[in-house]
């Protein structure tokens, strides 16, 4: 049996959303893998702010693909982005909030948790 994905508090990693359903693997969560080159691992709820620069970056994530049953995201949602991408915006100063309990632990390759915590909706007390 294989051993659960963890986040980067260490423990099981939650779901990121079903509604829009995300993750790389499409599962609802941000699972990682050999395949995900990458690396989409940030579980973040959307601002106006992070869609317009993801766009101005070259991925837009707010107009709908119907042909990839994509309908576009909308400030609020939930969406496991890229963990460079999220670094990036964190530099750009647009970085959205993040769930850690839902963001796989993968991402401290390339986010310090130090910065994820800065952005956490969910950070436990003490």
């Amino acid at each position: 049996m294989q051993e659960p994905s963890l986040n980067v508090l260490g423990q099981p990693l939650e779901t990121c959303s079903t509604a829009p359903l995300t993750g790389f693997f499409r599962n609802g969560c941000c699972d990682t893998g050999p395949m995900d080159t990458g690396v989409h691992t940030v579980c973040a709820e959307m601002t106006a702010e992070f869609l317009a620069l993801s766009k101005y970056l070259g991925n837009d994530l707010s107009t709908p693909r119907p042909e990839y049953g994509f309908a576009g995201l909308k400030p609020g949602d939930h969406w496991c982005l890229c963990a460079a991408r999220f670094y990036q915006a964190h530099e750009e100063g647009a970085a959205p909030r993040v769930r850690l309990a839902a963001t796989h632990i993968r991402t401290l390759d390339i986010v310090p948790l130090s910065i994820l915590k800065e952005y956490a909706v969910d950070l436990p007390a003490g």
